[in-house]
């Protein structure tokens, strides 16, 4: 079967100018690919290299990362910035074919944009492929299956809790391996459940890592001192706090949305970035005895990432919508790179295309 070949374009779209991998005939089965977070559309690549011709694909790089004009990311917006980027492509010329209704792919923070475009744009999506997407109720901070927050102010979250040396060495383009912190060593030991999985493709995902933009209004964003464990709020500015609980709530939103297109939720059972035991997640590093001070599990217990996103889709499908889940033995944070013939059977079924690959 023919493969699809991407070339970049910019798209000048929501008042910023975007860069865009396209792939496909213009009148293809119409699908949108969104990067996660410390990423960017070239994260796709591996997966746009084995999809057949017949589609038409669009991955933008978000707003901060990649080629994508370097623009604020407003945190009290939850992901909003990046969903109303997204929305912009949708009717941007040359894109897509007038009136499409794409199939929307998701990776991790790019499955809480998809969220949030399902909210705001149900009609103008066909389906869903959520890839370990972030909680409905945000990362951290949250006690139980109803997004309840450990503190009133979201201690734990937001862009206090990123790692200052990884974001230094992000800053720096560190493409080296002698730090546990390099981004080489991350995407090793976190993005992926067996960093053979990157083969050949390490050095461009490394890339595409050391693509992210760093300060206050990107990644990791600001932060305000707490009085509670362990000492650090979402400040109002970049994209963790963008992620933060006090932002992103979209649980309620997508569930009563009049339009439900089906969903898919992929994860790997191996995944220690979206995880009932993140090592991302403070709390989770508390009870570890990672971070100094954790207060115990009745005060601070560690998001139950997993069972919240179940339960959320529960409600969807009860509601009129439905979806499944679909997991992979000893897969992690990343499907489309680790297990790639399973992940593109699923997006497959989901465009209705031939799963012969």
């Amino acid at each position: 079967m023919r493969r699809v070949e991407s070339v970049q374009h910019t798209v000048s779209a929501n008042g910023i100018n975007q860069a865009v991998r396209v792939a496909g005939p213009p009148d293809g089965a119409p699908v949108l690919l969104i990067h996660g977070n410390v990423s960017s559309s070239a994260f796709w690549e591996p997966l746009i290299r084995r999809l057949p011709a017949t589609l038409r694909v669009v991955a933008p790089d978000l707003r901060g990362y990649g080629d994508t004009e370097t623009a604020p990311v407003d945190g009290t917006r939850g992901l909003a910035d990046f969903a109303d980027d997204v929305a912009a492509l949708l009717d941007a010329p040359g894109l897509f074919a007038p009136g499409a209704r794409p199939v929307v792919v998701g990776h991790s923070l790019g499955g809480g944009v998809v969220m949030r475009l399902l909210v705001e744009h149900p009609d103008r999506v066909a389906a869903a492929l959520l890839e370990a997407p972030v909680s409905p109720y945000g990362f951290g901070g949250t006690r139980d299956l109803d997004g309840t927050p450990t503190t009133p102010d979201f201690a734990g979250t937001g862009g206090g809790t990123a790692n200052p040396d990884f974001v230094a060495r992000l800053a720096a383009a560190d493409r080296g391996a002698e730090a546990q912190t390099s981004p080489r060593n991350v995407l090793r030991a976190t993005y992926v459940a067996d960093p053979a999985s990157l083969g050949a493709d390490e050095d461009l995902l490394v890339e595409s890592l050391l693509s992210t933009v760093t300060g206050d209004d990107n990644y990791p964003g600001t932060a305000v001192a707490s009085p509670h464990w362990p000492g650090t709020a979402p400040g109002e500015r970049g994209v963790l706090n963008a992620l933060a609980p006090a932002y992103f709530r979209i649980a309620d939103e997508l569930v009563a949305v009049a339009v439900k297109p089906p969903i898919t939720w992929v994860r790997g059972d191996a995944d220690v970035i979206v995880s009932d035991t993140s090592l991302f997640d403070l709390a989770y590093l508390g009870s570890l005895g990672a971070v100094p001070g954790w207060p115990g599990a009745a005060e601070c217990p560690p998001q139950p990432m997993i069972g919240q996103t179940r339960t959320v889709l529960a409600r969807y499908a009860a509601a009129g919508g439905t979806y499944r889940e679909v997991v992979l033995p000893g897969c992690g944070h990343s499907p489309h790179l680790e297990r790639p013939a399973q992940f593109l059977a699923e997006l497959l079924a989901l465009v209705g295309a031939p799963a012969e690959v």
